[in-house]
């Protein structure tokens, strides 16, 4: 685009001061855009007119481009609310001038301002952004994805449908041993692309749930990759309009970034070209034959099940001993155990791949650092950890900072280095769970934007209830036995623990040591023993720790949880009849103690005048 101009004008401006805004008109400006030196108070709203903060004297001088090409001299000059202009006589010779390329970038900018600019439509981000709403905020959030994030799109959500289609496969399996008869025959199969097609539905009916409630609350949705130009501005491309060369700006005065994560795929010749991230697990078409799944957490532990479930032949590499190193040892030795009998073949302190190989018949060959060489494999999915989704930030220019292992550094109440700017989520590395983002992130709009009982508003990162749906499901909440006696000391921590095979499995006509297994742990400290760990591995592990967070959140002790009559049978009630019952310290973590035969607190009801 070219522009027109009668001149080139240059405003040299002084004694520049903080006041109410003036407005003067001049005909030598032809333009919206002028760039006037270092000052950012003085814009153009309207054509021939200049709107500046300050009323104290600025000396206003218009010269001319190239004085050979024009000639200038002052006629008169105007004093206007304090600031002084000098009216000049311009020369009858036109000239044509071609704007430079910052000139045309600047022009491509459009600018608007937000309360709060959400960067990332994931749970969390939106979840704060919505709850902003209800305050009256003005809020818009940045995606140049899908809505919902991992968690909607090739987290949680898929995989618990898959989890579930291999859970009803187990119990296909497991049929003959309550009588029922069919599973050898050809009358039982398995579609995965069928799967696939519903789930993927699924999703695309949540994305547009999540659009629907933002658009209801009010908030805005941008689309496009967002990068900082300066600690409160934003700059992305526009991709409906032309890309990079159509930019928009975005400030506010409060950012929050809520990008995620993306999983981390390690060196190693062909590793790369020749697997699949664990995200890329959800464009799977058809269930493999045999597959090799690497890593040691909670992602790798959960691909492997389903996918051994569902009738692949599965491999687990394990850089260490043993998967779930970081959960308590009678979660990741039980889990071990039961990989083993569901036939998983678990490679062990392997040091990750070293390269993958594509065979002429279309298969995989995967050599492992420790020598090992897995053959005639059809897929390979590297699930050996994430890295927080911060590239395309440009962090360093708003001069937020990072930890040392990546992740953007936040105190608790989820502020970065940089006044106004904030991060909740998998991007802080720091309990990586959907539900941890979402609270932190409505948190912090409780804080930012809610009435003054809010005002210190923030979350708890501790005593976190953690799922992972792996077969048998683990559950667990606040401390390891081995953090415990290093935080408290050995001699003022006390456990509690069990391990049985389901009621389920009690029909089964097979050695009891054949039998799956469950097991919970009781970790408690101090004299009250307070519990400050629980842990359980089996059937509805899943469902029933959401219960014990609650608990536990509350302060309850081996005595509140013995005082709780047992769910009868069910695996729960192996909480609270733990071994020896009923003899720990009479000492109660609640507000109105249930010890004792004590009867429940009532509520606090208003008295209604009559």
């Amino acid at each position: 685009r070219a522009y027109s101009l009668t001149r080139w004008l240059t405003l040299s401006i002084t004694n520049i001061s903080k006041h109410s805004a003036t407005m003067i008109s001049t005909t030598m400006i032809q333009r919206t855009s002028v760039i006037v030196g270092r000052t950012t108070a003085l814009f153009v709203s309207q054509p021939r007119t200049i709107v500046t903060a300050p009323t104290k004297k600025w000396n206003l001088t218009v010269l001319s481009k190239s004085q050979s090409q024009s000639q200038h001299r002052f006629l008169s000059s105007t004093t206007i609310a304090g600031i002084r202009t000098f009216a000049t006589q311009t020369t009858t010779t036109q000239t044509t001038t071609t704007p430079t390329i910052e000139q045309q970038a600047e022009a491509n900018y459009s600018t608007e301002h937000f309360d709060l600019l959400v960067i990332g439509a994931g749970p969390g981000g939106i979840a704060s952004g919505r709850r902003a709403c209800t305050y009256g905020a003005k809020v818009a959030i940045i995606e140049k994805a899908r809505l919902g994030g991992c968690c909607i799109n090739y987290g949680s959500v898929p995989k618990i449908v898959m989890w579930n289609a291999a859970s009803i496969a187990e119990t296909l399996h497991d049929m003959k041993h309550y009588g029922f008869s069919g599973y050898e025959s050809d009358a039982i199969s398995f579609d995965w692309n069928y799967v696939k097609v519903v789930r993927d539905g699924y999703i695309e009916r949540l994305n547009k749930i999540y659009e629907k409630d933002m658009t209801n609350s009010g908030m805005k949705k941008i689309l496009g990759t967002a990068t900082f130009t300066g600690p409160r501005e934003i700059t992305l491309d526009d991709p409906l309009n032309g890309g990079s060369s159509n930019k928009k700006r975005f400030t506010a005065d409060h950012i929050l970034i809520a990008t995620g994560g993306y999983p981390e795929v390690p060196d190693g010749e062909g590793v790369e070209e020749h697997s699949i991230t664990s995200d890329q697990f959800f464009e799977l078409e058809d269930l493999p034959y045999k597959a090799v799944v690497v890593g040691g957490g909670y992602i790798a532990v959960e691909l492997t099940g389903i996918l051994q479930a569902l009738g692949t032949d599965t491999s687990l590499v394990l850089r260490k001993d043993r998967a779930l190193r970081d959960f308590d040892t009678i979660l990741s030795e039980t889990l071990d155990e039961e990989m083993q009998r569901q036939g998983i073949s678990l490679y062990r302190n392997t040091n990750g791949v070293k390269k993958i190989e594509l065979m002429s018949d279309g298969l995989r060959k995967v050599t492992l650092k420790n020598g090992e060489v897995i053959d005639e494999v059809d897929v390979v999915v590297i699930a050996s950890g994430r890295r927080p989704n911060i590239q395309a930030l440009d962090l360093e220019v708003a001069g937020i900072e990072t930890d040392e292992r990546g992740f953007i550094a936040t105190n608790d109440v989820s502020e970065t280095s940089v006044s106004g700017v904030y991060a909740v989520g998998d991007v802080c590395g720091n309990v990586e769970l959907t539900p941890m983002a979402i609270t932190a992130g409505r948190r912090l709009a409780d804080r930012l934007f809610g009435p003054v009982e809010w005002k210190d508003a923030k979350v708890s990162y501790e005593n976190v209830p953690t799922v992972v749906f792996s077969h048998p499901p683990v559950g667990a909440i606040g401390l390891t036995e081995v953090d415990a006696k290093e935080k408290y000391g050995e001699d003022n921590v006390r456990v509690y623990r069990t391990k049985f095979a389901n009621l389920y499995y009690g029909p089964w006509q097979v050695e009891s040591d054949d039998k799956p297994k469950s097991a919970m742990k009781l970790v408690c400290a101090g004299e009250e023993e307070l519990v400050v760990g629980l842990h359980v591995i089996g059937i509805g592990a899943n469902e029933l720790l959401q219960g014990f967070g609650v608990a536990m959140k509350m302060g309850a002790t081996k005595a509140d949880f013995d005082s709780c009559v047992a769910v009868h049978p069910s695996s729960s009630e192996e909480f609270v009849t733990m071994f020896p019952w009923g003899l720990s310290p009479q000492k109660s973590g609640a507000k109105h103690s249930p010890l004792n035969g004590n009867a429940p607190r009532e509520p606090t009801i208003k008295k209604v005048l009559k």
